[in-house]
């Protein structure tokens, strides 16, 4: 018995777990594409600084490159002049200048990898959160008809279609029944106005007076005595 209890109570606190991991998805996932988009975007930021670096480095290098040209042709020169210690000199440097080419040379390949390394991970994130970004507005929309369809309004609390049906079943009855009260009452009316339809034939002189008129004090008058009436006033 009480490994039962145990087990229905483990079981209802994973029930309400789930319950509120599902009713917190959403949220979760809002941080989550959030995270991903700062993060895309500093990514973007590093490709961008690399990009500019790599940029500075390759006029560095050409700028190098044309430099060790021109030195080269000087160089020449005060060989063909003899100055052989100017020439000397300037392959010193030359050979300084050259390292400094290899090495850029070098620093270029690399970055350049790591560039291409950069933009396909940058695009591939970017990709991935439209995706997200799609596949959350998909799960929003079937959260809002998983609610429609239990009767729950997300903002008005548990207020749901079925209640509303019923609530317009009622009032179309209730509606229903007032009407028919109201046709019953003027069938009843209508049943019990025998007296008016016997007062309109005997007005039109159909049948015996029952009710007194002018006509008929006036020829009651000119029948009695004057001593009658008097009698009658008094």
């Amino acid at each position: 018995m009480i490994n039962t209890f145990w087990s229905l109570l483990r079981g209802t606190a994973h029930a309400v777990e789930q319950a509120t991991l599902d009713q917190t998805a959403l949220l979760v996932l809002d941080q989550h594409i959030r995270d991903a988009a700062a993060g895309i975007e500093r990514a973007k930021r590093a490709l961008a600084i690399a990009i500019a670096q790599d940029e500075a480095e390759a006029e560095r290098h050409e700028t190098t490159l044309t430099r060790i040209a021109d030195l080269e042709d000087r160089a020449a020169t005060a060989l063909a002049a003899g100055r052989e210690e100017l020439a000397t000199e300037a392959a010193e440097a030359i050979a300084l200048m050259e390292i400094d080419r290899d090495a850029m040379q070098e620093a270029r390949a690399m970055f350049g990898k790591e560039i291409g390394r950069l933009r396909r991970d940058v695009t591939g994130a970017s990709h991935r959160l439209n995706e997200l970004e799609r596949g959350r507005r998909i799960a929003q929309a079937a959260e809002a008809v998983r609610r429609l369809r239990a009767g729950v309004r997300p903002s008005s609390g548990p207020i749901g279609l079925a209640e509303a049906e019923a609530t317009l079943r009622r009032l179309r009855q209730r509606q229903a029944d007032d009407a028919a009260a109201d046709a019953a009452m003027e069938t009843l009316d209508a049943s019990q106005s025998g007296a008016s339809i016997a007062d309109r034939l005997e007005a039109e002189g159909f049948g015996r007076r029952t009710k007194p008129t002018a006509a008929s004090v006036l020829e009651r008058l000119r029948r009695a005595p004057i001593h009658a009436i008097q009698e009658h006033a008094s």
